[in-house]
């Protein structure tokens, strides 16, 4: 769905930018999610911010998100 848009560029967005993304169906969550797991694990050893990152976990609730959006039970980040 994300077409042409780069992991950079969606790591880039605002929360606003995300949801109208998320909202006019041009990324999914489970897109998301792992373009922002890519960038943490590129980044992590680095910066050393987080303690545990749980990416099965994350990409659970992406797909549990992507499946209540579908059915027409849930709204973009909320």
């Amino acid at each position: 769905m994300r077409g042409a848009m780069s992991d950079d560029d969606v790591t880039g967005l605002t929360l606003l930018e995300a949801r109208e993304l998320l909202e006019r169906k041009q990324i999914s969550s489970v897109e998301l999610t792992q373009a922002i797991l890519d960038r943490i694990n590129l980044v992590e050893p680095v910066i050393r911010a987080y303690v545990t990152i749980t990416e099965g976990l994350a990409l659970d609730r992406a797909r549990d998100a992507d499946a209540s959006i579908a059915a027409g039970n849930g709204t973009p980040l909320t």
